[in-house]
């Protein structure tokens, strides 16, 4: 068993498991912080579900938010990088996808350990975007798109509470904004393009260009666009499967 620090990790809201055979790395939608993945299970048969906490969000609102994808990911190797010791993957949703896509892609551009697996839901490929309804939305459009998410959350929203995460929300909907890419690194590990057979955000067809960015497989799930906060077992499961076998289990 790896000696662990015994200090906390702002990264990590949780410590991973020093017994996990394998871990996933959940990246936050955006305008939202770690908590969002509250439903997900915390392991399944020896796979670690991971949130990642981000700087200017929920327990880290005081720091700087990032301004980049780019940024973010150099930042975030350090945090989790003492977690990159089994077989790893990360998971993003909409603009987070592409968080956990540069993520990966530092790693593999600087010679860190390489993801097993990424795993992207509703987005479009890095050459493909900047795409996305949040996009040209003005600051009332997106606080009522915030109330309903946090009300999907379980939360009660107040005005002073709206207008506080619509900050964070405009900030990350503008990082999206400027993320263009029109020639991806190509991953060495394996993509799984995940789409939502009732998805009226990110139609599965336009995340084709996923191939470009590394070998992809294809995948539509039922539900809709948020149905992925429920850790669906056709989510969790697939991505438990895949770990397992890179893990050699």
């Amino acid at each position: 068993m790896n000696h662990r620090p015994s200090g906390r990790n702002p990264w990590l809201p949780h410590r991973p498991s020093a017994d996990a055979v394998a871990r996933v790395f959940l990246i936050p939608y955006s305008g939202c912080g770690a908590s969002m993945y509250r439903q997900w299970p915390r392991h399944r048969d020896g796979v670690d579900f991971v949130p990642v906490e981000l700087p200017g969000h929920e327990t880290r609102f005081a720091e700087p938010n990032f301004t980049t994808y780019q940024e973010l990911a150099q930042a975030m190797i350090p945090g989790l990088e003492e977690y990159l010791d089994v077989p790893f993957a990360f998971f993003g949703h909409c603009g987070s996808a592409l968080a956990a896509y540069e993520v990966s892609a530092e790693l593999a551009r600087t010679g860190k350990p390489a993801a097993s697996q990424l795993y992207v839901s509703s987005e479009v490929a890095p050459q493909d975007g900047p795409a996305g309804r949040f996009l040209s939305m003005d600051d009332t459009e997106l606080k009522a798109e915030l109330e309903g998410l946090m009300r999907k959350l379980g939360g009660d929203p107040n005005p002073e509470l709206l207008s506080f995460y619509l900050e964070i929300l405009r900030a990350d909907v503008d990082t999206n904004k400027r993320y263009i890419v029109p020639a991806p690194f190509r991953l060495p590990g394996p993509i799984t393009a995940i789409g939502w057979n009732e998805d009226d955000e990110v139609p599965y067809a336009d995340m084709a260009g996923w191939k470009e960015c590394g070998e992809t497989t294809a995948v539509l799930l039922e539900g809709h666009h948020h149905k992925f906060m429920e850790a669906p077992d056709s989510l969790v499961d697939l991505m438990t499967a895949n770990l397992l076998t890179a893990a050699g289990r």
